[in-house]
């Protein structure tokens, strides 16, 4: 198996994303957790309460992804909240134009999440990574009344 390595010992320009297990992990222990306390506080008739909760999740952990990620955990979340968010809890459901706006609301999130930290480590870096030009000092002749 071959691993690439880093030979540079300076600081990276861009951070390294999350592992995209990782982020599978911990997309599907916080949808868990996020339905689990949505459920016990409103109860399971409120599912675009469940729905803004899980698309911020999914941003949140898109800060952190791989763009492969995204697919993922959009799916994850789409899972718990299909299943535990809306009655019938623990009954796996496909209702078409709903459920198809739940995976596009999840995936863009997801995505969305991810662009934005993209760009601004981006910007970041190209901020750390420019050169700047020093102020030009006086030399002899630049002064008025210098020969």
């Amino acid at each position: 198996m071959i691993q690439w390595v880093s030979l540079g010992t300076g600081p990276r320009p861009v951070p390294q994303p999350v592992s995209t297990p990782l982020v599978w992990a911990t997309a599907f222990a916080g949808a868990m957790a996020l339905v689990a306390v949505l459920n016990a506080l409103v109860g399971t008739d409120r599912p675009g309460l469940a729905l803004t909760a899980l698309s911020l999740l999914s941003a949140l952990l898109g800060v952190h992804a791989r763009f492969t990620a995204a697919p993922g955990t959009a799916a994850l979340c789409w899972l718990f909240l299909n299943g535990f968010a809306i009655p019938p809890a623990g009954v796996l459901s496909w209702t078409n134009p709903r459920d198809t706006f739940w995976l596009v609301c999840l995936l863009t999130a997801a995505l969305t999440g991810t662009t934005l930290a993209r760009l601004l480590q981006a910007r970041a870096a190209y901020r750390r990574l420019t050169t700047r030009v020093l102020p030009r000092t006086q030399e002899p002749g630049d002064w008025p009344g210098d020969v």
